[in-house]
């Protein structure tokens, strides 16, 4: 009978062992669901290369000059109808591993002979196949400047991309992108600001679909916009007081580049909503690039410097108009 009940004991706690192991497996599992289906159960459809996977791109350190930009853009659209059409990306790409990633060393010889050599052998394979770090900088560049140039509405080839600030409104800004920031908790600034009027019509970079809008206490009232194919997420923060947005916008809305999507202020660093706590009316500008979900609304978040890309846009402003007397509201002027 001893033996017989140590046996039971012996069953019994093994049971509830096996029980306890399955029970934390579970609860591990459920986690896991209800955090990707808050990243994932959206109204908004991402590209399929938007998913979840092993390998993908953790950082970028985005270095790109503005007369880097500037010169394998201008390529890129001169060559457009000619014999042989230049990829601008392509182009950054091998400068990126010619200089280390260090675009201060950009020379203009250096690009015309890159674009010799594509031409001579017919694409750019056979002039990268020794570089290690080509494909690296190939899909980096590529998540962030894919809908930069393409048909714009007018039906022509170039710059498909605007400015965030209006045309004809006045702005400043610098290189602020690291910075220390002390509200609430010690972090670095994400970010680029420009520093404006209030009031200043705000307007969308890249067509997509509005992420998040609302108040949140670091950026005040704050626009964030997700491109169609998932990579890009454009955070438009500050934003005026009583009067943020333009009429009608919500989250799932879809906005065109170009369109104005709210007016330039100073809210936040404030629990409570509606509050002018900034002290420099200002756009805190920012671009995060995206790979996997996994980099969404947590701390893997990819943060790029967009200061020389603002600088980069400049050529590319939305003109407006004052589309409402009475609310005071903008549009942009359509062609």
């Amino acid at each position: 009978m001893i033996k017989i009940i140590k046996k039971y004991h012996k069953t019994f706690f093994f049971s509830i062992f096996i029980a306890l192991i399955l029970t934390i497996f579970l609860i591990n599992y459920s986690f896991i669901s209800i955090e990707t289906s808050s990243s994932l159960d959206t109204p908004y459809i991402w590209s399929e290369s938007i998913s979840v996977k092993k390998d993908f791109i953790k950082w970028i350190d985005f270095n790109v000059s503005v007369e880097a930009l500037n010169a394998t853009y201008k390529l890129d659209i001169d060559s457009y109808e000619s014999d042989f059409h230049y990829n601008w990306i392509e182009l950054l790409s091998l400068l990126a591993c010619k200089y280390g990633n260090n675009f201060n060393k950009f020379k203009q010889k250096d690009l015309d002979s890159f674009a010799k050599q594509i031409k001579q052998y017919g694409s750019v394979s056979e002039v990268a196949k020794d570089m290690k770090y080509y494909n690296y900088y190939y899909e980096a560049y590529s998540a962030i400047l894919r809908e930069f140039l393409g048909f714009r509405d007018d039906e022509t080839y170039g710059l498909k991309a605007f400015l965030p600030i209006a045309k004809n409104y006045s702005f400043s800004h610098y290189k602020d992108f690291g910075t220390s920031r002390s509200y609430g908790f010690s972090r670095t600034h994400l970010g680029n600001d420009l520093l404006g009027s209030i009031g200043t019509p705000i307007i969308a970079v890249e067509s997509g679909t509005v992420f998040h809008l609302g108040w949140n206490q670091y950026g005040g009232w704050r626009i964030g916009i997700r491109s169609f194919d998932g990579q890009r997420y454009y955070y438009y923060a500050h934003l005026r007081k009583d009067h943020p947005y333009v009429p009608d916008l919500k989250e799932g809305s879809i906005v065109n580049a170009g369109d104005v999507i709210g007016y330039l202020g100073m809210t936040g660093y404030s629990i409570k909503e509606n509050v002018n706590n900034i002290n420099v009316p200002h756009l805190h500008f920012g671009m995060q690039v995206i790979f996997d979900e996994s980099q969404v609304d947590t701390s893997k978040e990819i943060w790029i410097d967009v200061y020389n890309i603002v600088e980069f846009l400049k050529k590319n402003r939305s003109s407006v108009y004052m589309s409402n007397k009475e609310t005071k509201d903008y549009s942009r002027v359509e062609f």
